[in-house]
Formats: C-alpha cells, structure tokens, sequence
C-alpha cells in the first residue's frame, strides 16, 4: 500500500475514516521515513492525526518504524535510555544533565540523545560537562567505554527524522513524531526514561514502550518536557518495571517556583558540580532526578533508598569533575 491509501482510511471523514492499526502505522510510517510519500502526503498524514488525535495503536507502529529505521544503533551497549526532545521555553537549565553523570558515575552506560531549543538547550552544556557527541554507534560505544555517558545527535541516528521536526515551521504544529523519538529508544536499552510536557501522552509512551518489550520504562510530566524531577511538587511515576508499577514521588522541598527562577546563568550548571555555586532547589532538583533513573534502572528497590544512592554519589562526585 502507498501512504496515500493510509491517509485514506484516517481522513475519509465523519463515519468513515478509522485509525490505524498497529501493523497499518507501521508501515505507513516506514513510507515516510524512506522518501517513497510524498511531503504532501506526509504533512496531511501527520496532521490528521494531530486533530483527531493519535491512539495507541498508531504511537506503538510509528515508534516501531524507527526502531526499525535506527537500526544500527541497536548494537550499543546501553543501560539507560534518556531522551531529549522539549523546546524548552519553560525550563531552566538543564539540571538533568547532572542527573545523567551520577548515574553514569554509579556504573550505567547511559545514553542521551535528541534535538532541542533551536539545537542549544541541552548541546552547548556538554562539553564543560566532559560528555562526549558521537556521531557513529564507534564512536558512541567509546565514549561509554571511557565514561558511561554519551550524547546522539537525531541527526546521527536519523537525517529524515530531523526534517520531518522541521515541518513544524511549516504546518504550525508539533506532529506525533515528537512522541515517537522519546519511545525510540535507538540502542534497544533495557531501561526508558521520558519526560512529557502535556499529561495525556504519558500512556501513550508507556504502552508503546511495553508493547515494543522495554524491561523498564519510567514516563514524568517533567521540567518542559524533559526527564526532571521538580522538587517543590509530587511526581506522577507512569509506565512499568520487571515488578509492575511504579509508586509516585512525593514532594522534596516546600518551595513550588518555577523552573526558569532558579538561574539564567549558564556558567550555574558547572559551578553547582564543581562546589563553587550552592543552590537548595537546583540540588534537589539534581538528585531527585537522578533517584528515579536510579530507581527504574533497579540499582534501589525503593525510591527512598535510590534518593540515598544519589545523595552518596554526588558526595563522592568529586573525582569526576568536569573540566
């Protein structure tokens, strides 16, 4: 079938059109990421499905296009899967970065990767943060090796997924292939995290994520979309570990500011690992987070004995400070 007979069977109209199945947004997915539809067609596709809104059957075969398209990626050793993909016009800065060193630092291979906030949110911290850009699944593997963190542009793992988020300057819309990149989880890590700005989502990334055999997947309204923990509120915890459920994080501080009243100074970022800054909510927001990469990796059998894991590493960080 071509994609136009998929847009078919979404958009003949009231009484008529039908979402896809699983199978169905599969394959009418792999169309669009080879070239064989046309933009047109991929623009009204995506846009049907913006309007009426996507299923669960539609996020599970859409995801499972790119796993299929980034398959190259899947020979990495990767514990963690840690996706980036907010605009981040209501966030801060990204204290999730510090959150990915602990981890790496209790012996995770992690792995982030994404496209954000004109391509600056999250890049232009990584090098004072001694993270590696790889740019090939080598390349990615030695950084691991060297670290237990690495950052994957989307244009590494996919030129033809990066286009297709620049179509939001064209229709004025984010598309469902936001969704998709978080539930990609290129290197096939046994463990997700995901972060949601918009609340409805969360189910659809955690079955996606179950269907498509992730051990593990923690999904968080978090700090503008990202995998963060905001310390001044409780924390929703969706999606699913090998022994079910997951319980919600309670507040950690009596203090409900907003993200972005924290700091606007980059230089933050660095001085708060290196000691040089002290800031009680940029802490809490560091470790909270961390505890629950922790927690949905199985390193703690309960988030409070994880919150005491992340507490111990950012004791000890010192040996690890970035340059």
């Amino acid at each position: 079938m071509s994609l136009a007979s998929y847009i078919a069977i979404v958009a003949r109209g009231p009484g008529r059109a039908r979402p896809l199945t699983e199978t169905e947004a599969r394959a009418a997915m792999g169309h669009v990421l080879d070239g064989t539809g046309a933009a047109e067609a991929v623009g009204a596709l995506l846009m049907t499905l913006r309007l009426r809104g996507e299923t669960e059957d539609e996020i599970t075969g859409f995801a499972g296009a790119l796993r299929d398209h980034m398959q190259r990626w899947r020979a990495l050793d990767v514990d963690l899967d840690w996706p980036s993909y907010s605009a981040g016009r209501t966030r801060g800065l990204p204290w999730y970065l510090l959150s990915a060193r602990l981890v790496a630092q209790a012996g995770y291979r992690v792995m982030l990767h994404g496209r954000n906030g004109g391509d600056a949110a999250l890049r232009s911290y990584l090098a004072a943060q001694g993270v590696a850009i790889a740019q090939t699944p080598a390349a990615a593997t030695a950084a691991l090796d060297a670290s237990g963190l690495v950052y994957i542009p989307l244009e590494a793992l996919s030129r033809r997924t990066t286009d297709l988020l620049a179509l939001r300057a064209h229709l004025g819309l984010r598309s469902c292939v936001n969704t998709c990149l978080r539930v990609a989880n290129p290197a096939g890590a046994r463990v997700t995290v995901q972060g949601v700005f918009h609340p409805p989502y969360r189910a659809l990334q955690e079955t996606a994520c179950k269907r498509l055999g992730d051990t593990a997947a923690m999904i968080i309204k978090g700090g503008g979309g990202e995998f963060e923990r905001h310390p001044g509120k409780a924390v929703v915890c969706h999606g699913h570990g090998p022994t079910g459920a997951w319980t919600d994080a309670p507040a950690l501080l009596r203090d409900p500011r907003r993200l972005t009243e924290v700091t606007d100074n980059p230089a933050h970022l660095t001085a708060l690992w290196n000691g040089t800054w002290h800031h009680p909510f940029a802490l809490a927001t560091v470790l909270g987070t961390a505890a629950l990469a922790l927690w949905s990796l199985g390193a703690n059998q309960t988030l409070a004995d994880a919150e005491d894991h992340a507490a111990r590493l950012w004791a000890t960080r010192s040996s690890r400070r970035a340059a």
